[in-house]
């Protein structure tokens, strides 16, 4: 599929209002798109755009806006009902529940109703058109959030042959965008997302070793 980046690529954008299907059966949200020659450029959010040939899409339909989120500040999770969360979701799609926490960090920082400037929400980042197909009703909602996020990594792990810097980046920049660049994307911000899941993936990782190590220590 002939896309060309032209600014910083998000995965999908703010408070998506058009789905666009292409040719190859993918679908794109987006919050406008207009038309460039016999290209058109989908905007995934204020100016940042992509184009795509006219000729790719099949056809565009209008999305609902996202229900709004309760106004009752959500409570503040535990390290013990995160990892709860965590390890639960993992276990369901077979998910190091290290990598879910990864990526946790990496896009909340732990924070269960946070927004980004895209309109990505909760603890996940799940953008609204991702959490209606992974059947998330409320994205503010934490375990709902992770059970949804952790649908999509699996779907994407599963589709990149379980390669977590794919993995990772596709979470990130979206899947076009891996493999139109059969890889990791030329994206700054992607590249530093990758960067950061891996590191903190491994750091977790080294901490599990240490803590095994002193309990078999203790266990003698």
């Amino acid at each position: 599929m002939a896309i060309v980046a032209v600014a910083a690529f998000v995965a999908v954008p703010v408070h998506a209002l058009e789905r666009l299907t292409l040719s190859n059966g993918d679908t794109f949200d987006c919050v406008r798109h207009e038309p460039a020659g016999d290209r058109v450029r989908v905007y995934t959010s204020g100016e940042n755009y992509i184009e795509i040939k006219a000729t790719e899409i099949v056809s565009v339909d209008v999305l609902p806006d996202p229900a709004p989120a309760a106004q009752v500040p959500a409570a503040k999770l535990t390290k013990e009902e995160m990892a709860e969360m965590l390890a639960s979701a993992g276990e369901q799609h077979n998910i190091d529940a290290d990598l879910l926490a990864s990526i946790v960090k990496a896009e909340s920082d732990g924070q269960a109703r946070a927004v980004s400037r895209a309109g990505a929400q909760g603890l996940m980042q799940l953008m609204p058109g991702t959490a209606r197909e992974m059947g998330v009703a409320d994205s503010f909602e934490p375990r709902q959030n992770i059970n949804g996020g952790t649908q999509y990594l699996d779907a994407l792990l599963t589709r990149y042959h379980d390669n977590i810097a794919l993995a990772a980046a596709a979470y990130n920049a979206g899947p076009a965008a891996v493999d139109r660049y059969h890889g990791v994307p030329p994206y700054r911000e992607t590249r530093a997302y990758v960067a950061r899941v891996i590191k903190e993936f491994n750091r977790l990782k080294k901490m599990d070793l240490a803590a095994g190590r002193a309990n078999e220590i203790a266990a003698k």
